[in-house]
């Protein structure tokens, strides 16, 4: 007879209870309704009042999602919510996240208009010019974060207008010409002496 009362009560207790949530305070009788945060804290929130207020953090760009209850100071565990807030919210989480981790480092987003992927400068120290995307595999300068700008210094860089600048660039930097320091036209040693002259005007 114990027995049999100490396993009904058991049973009870292994039983979902219903709950009320502590956000729209309204009782909830489907024990699916109810929010786990993974061990990590057990206060009564039902799912949708849980997506609806990590959404609305992301917005307000907050990354470490808080625990809503009052007195809790434990996060939401983002793998935890991963299949409560659907895919697109997840990706955004995610996303925001991994930039919050790294805006201690230098880093800047990939200047192509379809990649705009975020890329750090792994080697520190501020030096790095030339770098290529990981993502769409194209260069640019991690100085002035646009298009590289081959043979160009960044602060004409940005006054490329078309494709056939970046070819002269790239044929200016393959050849190594240097500019007339008087005219900033390009010129070429092709022999003689150490002496370069501008054939131009000055």
């Amino acid at each position: 007879m114990g027995n049999a009362l100490q396993k009904l009560g058991q049973k009870l207790l292994d039983e979902p209870q219903p709950f009320s949530c502590e956000i729209c305070m309204e009782s909830m009788l489907l024990p699916n309704k109810k929010f786990k945060n993974q061990n990590r804290c057990v206060h009564p929130f039902c799912i949708d009042c849980i997506v609806k207020y990590i959404s609305v953090k992301l917005e307000d760009n907050v990354v470490e999602i808080p625990c809503p209850y009052l007195s809790c100071n434990q996060f939401l565990d983002p793998i935890c919510c991963r299949n409560l807030v659907g895919p697109e919210l997840f990706v955004k989480w995610s996303d925001k996240l991994c930039e919050s981790y790294v805006l201690g480092l230098t880093h800047c987003y990939c200047p192509n208009w379809n990649c705009s992927a975020l890329i750090l400068d792994e080697c520190g120290g501020g030096n790095a010019k030339r770098s290529q995307c990981p993502n769409c595999k194209r260069f640019f300068c991690l100085q002035c974060k646009l298009s590289w700008h081959a043979g160009f210094k960044c602060e004409e860089g940005g006054e490329l207008m078309d494709i056939n600048d970046v070819a002269f660039g790239v044929l200016v930097e393959r050849n190594k010409w240097k500019r007339c320091p008087n005219c900033r036209r390009f010129v070429s040693k092709t022999d003689g002496c150490k002496i370069v002259k501008c054939r131009s005007v000055c």
